[in-house]
């Protein structure tokens, strides 16, 4: 250890030699007086003064010491042993000029030693306290941004990042920093995604050190406003092989670079940081579900409430892609020609969404359902099951797609597209969030549905039962009203003058023409056959009122036994379709040639009829104004299936399957 007084001395070098001399003569040459043999004892005296002297000027105070307390037992020495004096008078000087700079060196050397330790306890102490306040942290960006301080404080850095490595492992999605003022942060603009030499560690986790990160192969320079920086030194935040994200220092202060023990301190930062990020996902994790729960349980009961199907798919939409923060989410429900249609969307682009058919085969949500299983898709233009089409409509670079199962009964699907933020991809914990809500909202459209059905079903039960009633007062009241009255008008033709006859005549065709009327209405409102015989007596008979009061030629074709009875709302469905499908092609059609076919298929009982009418185009005719509505209700009450085809100029085809055990 250096004082002040001997650097001055060493600045100094002539006035401290005299002084030095003048001091250490001052107090040896008593010394060499008092000893028994002055005559050598005042050389000797001297020479000790020239020795400490020169230990002095050499800035060892250890020497200078050293020859102070040494020189009393030179002096008795010399006394003692005159014959040898001169000799040790003439190599004292160098003696104790060595003996000094020894003294001093290990003295030195003893410092530094004990100021590095104290330096090396300071560090650990600093990475030790760094480690437990890491630790102790669960608010995620707290830890992330007391990482950065706690790594720049011991590597002594300017400046220092750390980026969190995204799912795909390809850029980095969240970047905090240090030593960069918020003005200059701004000045920059977006955070880095991990290109140049940031991308390098991303390739390769492992530690990179430079000395001017500037003459890396993969730098790609600065950004405008960014300051400039010289020396890098770059660890992976590593756990249990999984690469959380990196640290980043640069510019090392009141140094040339970094240096491998910054690299070893900051890659047990980088250990320990690990554990802390862990954590902190963990608990962000956990608390992030347990808000997600409360939202599910606060959207299960809204769904629960609410029995209008448009209301509630709006409802699933809006609510899902509040859960997940999805740029567009749309439900898809299985149509009545078998193909799936957007019926409710939330989100940029809902009205390009809106009204979409796809093909089931054809299609990523079709096979979903089909496999009731649900799918992420990080790329949607690389995947060949997408309908392309439709990806362009509904935009995005990323998608996933949730089967609604009530039960094992896949009833539609969840489409979501892309992410909002700088990762349009879904993560497997949106994926399970989704499914969480899918399963939730499935019950609620597959009770929406069911009491939707039932009420049809009520509905046209009620009517069926309205038309039945009316049916028997026409024919049995109505009809025998009427019939009295044709009696009663033929006992007054009997007594009536020829002119009364005429009048009568004319009643009686009046009479006549209303108990037709009456009689046709009661067969429309329930035929009394499809009751007594069945399904095949009642649509043949259709065809010989339709032919007899059209004029069209009507060929009716069965396979069903005449006496072959199917469940009664089978009997019904059927019946009110065939019905409806010829009051059509006698009001629309202009047809000249109409077929009508009862059979079986697979299961199944099929209706149909054929027309060579001018036909229509689907896209330009309501399809309430066809009574189509009417007709797909029945069929899907019963689990069936209704197909139209039509053209202009081509006629019309209609088919109505309904299972059958």
């Amino acid at each position: 250890m250096q004082i002040p007084g001997i650097a001055l001395m060493r600045r100094h070098r002539v006035a401290t030699t005299i002084a030095a001399c003048a001091l250490v003569t001052a107090c040896v040459i008593p010394l060499g007086l008092a000893s028994p043999s002055a005559t050598l004892g005042i050389p000797a005296a001297i020479g000790v003064a020239v020795g400490t002297a020169a230990a002095i000027l050499a800035g060892t105070l250890a020497g200078a010491l050293v020859a102070l307390c040494g020189a009393a037992v030179f002096v008795v020495f010399v006394s003692e042993f005159e014959a040898g004096g001169y000799a040790a008078l003439a190599v004292w000087p160098a003696l104790t000029l060595a003996v000094g700079v020894l003294v001093e060196r290990s003295i030195r050397h003893r410092a530094a030693l004990q100021q590095e330790l104290e330096q090396a306890n300071g560090r650990l102490r600093a990475l030790l306290e760094a480690g437990i306040a890491l630790n102790s942290g669960l608010e995620l960006n707290g830890v992330l941004q007391g990482l950065v301080g706690a790594a720049a404080h011991l590597t002594g850095a300017r400046y220092a990042a750390l980026g969190l490595v995204a799912t795909h492992g390809r850029s980095l999605e969240h970047f905090v920093h240090t030593g960069m003022d918020r003005a200059a942060a701004a000045a920059i603009g977006s955070p880095p995604a991990g290109k140049g030499v940031l991308g390098v560690l991303l390739e390769d986790p492992r530690p990179l050190r430079l000395a001017d990160i500037r003459a890396h192969p993969a730098a790609v320079g600065f950004p405008p406003g960014h300051p400039p920086m010289t020396s890098f030194l770059g660890v992976p935040v590593l756990l249990r092989g999984t690469v959380y994200g990196n640290l980043y220092l640069a510019d090392k202060q009141d140094a040339a670079g970094f240096t491998e023990e910054d690299e070893e301190l900051v890659g047990l930062l980088a250990t320990q940081a690990g554990v802390a990020i862990e954590n902190a996902r963990l608990y962000e994790s956990s608390t992030r579900w347990l808000q997600q729960l409360e939202s599910l349980n606060e959207v299960a009961s809204g769904l629960t409430s609410e029995l209008e199907l448009e209301r509630l798919l709006e409802l699933i939409a809006g609510n899902l892609r509040e859960l997940i923060d999805a740029r567009l989410v749309a439900v898809m429900l299985p149509g009545p020609d078998g193909r799936l249609h957007v019926e409710a969307a939330r989100g940029t682009g809902t009205e390009r969404v809106l009204g979409i058919q796809l093909d089931r085969d054809r299609s990523k949500a079709g096979r979903v359902l089909a496999r009731k299983r649900s799918e992420r898709v990080d790329s949607v233009a690389d995947d060949p099951e997408v309908d392309q089409e439709a990806g362009r409509r509904m935009g995005g670079q990323a998608a996933m797609f949730v089967p609604l199962l009530a039960g094992d009964r896949p009833i539609g699907v969840l489409a979501c597209h892309e992410k909002v933020g700088a990762d349009p991809a879904f993560s497997d914990d949106d994926l399970r969030l989704a499914e969480a809500f899918a399963n939730r909202a499935a019950v609620a459209v597959d009770l929406s549905n069911r009491v939707a059905q039932d009420t049809l079903r009520s509905i046209l039960e009620a009517q069926e039962l309205e038309r039945r009633r009316l049916a028997l007062e026409l024919h049995d009241e109505t009809g025998q009203a009427l019939t009295a009255i044709l009696l009663g008008l033929g006992q007054f033709e009997a007594r009536a003058t020829s002119a009364e006859r005429a009048n009568l005549a004319a009643v009686r065709e009046l009479v006549v023409d209303t108990l037709r009327d009456v009689r046709r209405l009661a067969v429309e409102l329930r035929p009394k056959v499809l009751d007594d015989f069945g399904l095949n007596p009642a649509i043949e008979r259709l065809a010989t009122m339709l032919g007899e009061q059209s004029g069209i030629a009507v060929t009716f074709r069965s396979d069903l036994a005449d006496r072959q009875r199917l469940p009664p709302e089978v009997e019904t469905a059927l019946y009110r379709i065939v019905q409806e499908a010829v009051t059509n092609v006698v009001k629309h059609a202009r047809a000249r040639k109409v077929t009508i076919s009862l059979g079986r298929s697979n299961g199944t009982v099929v209706a149909a009829v054929e027309d060579d009418g001018r036909g229509f185009s689907p896209a330009d005719v309501a399809p309430e104004r066809l009574g189509l509505v009417g007709m797909r209700e029945r069929v899907t009450l019963l689990g069936g299936r209704l197909t139209v085809r039509s053209s202009p100029g081509g006629g019309t085809s209609l088919r109505a399957e309904v299972p059958v055990a």
